[in-house]
């Protein structure tokens, strides 16, 4: 059977760069120890394998080395900066794009009297969505928390007017990464207290691999607890980072192949690869404009990332993935773990989601237009 073309890189970017692959294999033959945990030969080479994650995540974002946050995932991180930084009786404002990720613990934090929370409605227009925001703040409003783009349908969100409002306002700007970083340049300077990413989509990271980048000027408490191989004989958790936040042992493996995979970001060019990228989702939408009945979440006034919602008239979102799966085209159908974008879209069945990456081919995406129009009945 043929290798399935991936074109659900929004979930997880696959296939990965040869230099990630190497850095992964190099990492389990040869940087095997415990990172911190003795001063012997093994632990040393994890250790400088992690400090050299760390220094390459915070050079690409703008973060001191010691600010850089290992996580299991982007849900991870913005749990724990969610969380982290959440006060009883605040007040956060979040976007109706937002993932799951964000959504569920701001609704925990709610039903459970912590805080309370407003939903901004996102538009077209970059001014609107600001204001949109701006409406919201109250007296008692601590954070805006904000994916930087939709999972859903790529729509880019104006991160830096919105940083810059919760700067002039004294809120915290927490932001999540997800579907930008690793295709348009964003760093911690744009204006964001805390930034979250996952390692295994633009990065290239292995999966299970994620980061909290943070000015160091907020104050989050860990979610956990225990090991750090620092302060040992003190019973409290350490209060500095980035040993505050990474109790447990450091995922080496997943650290090594991040900076692998900002090396191969580096050495592509993140205008190149969003030119690319982009291209790939106008091709199909050029072929989907063809297809009668076909829907196409864009809108002209709004800039998106390179990913792509749709469906086909009288076919089940689930339906036209199970068909393209069956001819070995990967694309995510259903509601993309965020129920807020879908409301707000009014997709009450989902959609159906491109997200190409660097390694697909025009080809593929002609091959897919042409078993859309089977499934479409054209």
């Amino acid at each position: 059977m043929a290798q399935p073309v991936n074109f659900d890189n929004a979930a997880t970017t696959f296939p990965k760069p040869p230099e990630v692959y190497a850095a992964v294999s190099y990492a389990l033959e040869k940087q095997g120890g415990n990172p911190g945990r003795g001063g012997h030969p093994l632990s040393m080479a994890a250790g400088e394998a992690v400090y050299a994650a760390r220094e390459t995540v915070g050079n690409f974002f703008g973060a001191q080395p010691e600010n850089v946050i290992f996580t299991s995932n982007c849900t991870h991180a913005l749990n724990l900066a969610i969380q982290g930084v959440a006060r009883r009786g605040g007040h956060f404002i979040i976007s109706d794009l937002e993932h799951n990720s964000v959504a569920r613990p701001v609704e925990a934090l709610a039903r459970a009297g912590k805080i309370t929370y407003s939903v901004a409605h996102v538009y077209p227009e970059d001014a609107r969505t600001v204001e949109s925001f701006r409406s919201l703040i109250t007296s008692r409003t601590q954070a805006m928390v904000f994916t930087l783009a939709s999972n859903v349908t790529g729509q880019v969100l104006p991160w830096r007017a919105l940083a810059k409002l919760c700067r002039e306002r004294g809120i915290c700007c927490i932001g999540d990464g997800a579907q930008v970083c690793g295709i348009l340049p964003v760093a911690l300077e744009d204006g964001f207290h805390i930034l979250c990413t996952a390692g295994h989509k633009g990065l290239y990271g292995a999966p299970g691999t994620g980061l909290l980048m943070t000015d160091g000027s907020v104050k989050i408490r860990p979610l956990m607890q225990g090991g750090t191989g620092s302060t040992s004989l003190d019973l409290s958790q350490p209060d500095f980072l980035p040993d505050a936040l990474e109790s447990g042992t450091v995922n080496t493996i997943g650290a090594a192949s991040m900076r692998a995979g900002i090396r191969f970001l580096q050495r592509l060019g993140l205008e190149r690869i969003h030119a690319y990228e982009s291209g790939l989702c106008r091709r199909l939408q050029a072929g989907l404009e063809r297809i009668p009945g076909a829907v196409i979440y864009r809108d002209p006034a709004a800039s998106y990332v390179p990913l792509l919602s749709f469906n086909l008239a009288q076919r089940q979102p689930e339906q036209v993935a199970e068909l393209l799966s069956m001819q070995g085209y990967c694309l995510r159908a259903g509601y993309h773990c965020a129920a807020l974008a879908h409301t707000s879209l009014g997709t009450r069945d989902g959609t159906v989601r491109f997200a190409p990456s660097v390694f697909n081919r025009e080809s593929e995406v002609d091959g897919l237009v042409e078993q859309l129009k089977k499934i479409a009945g054209n």
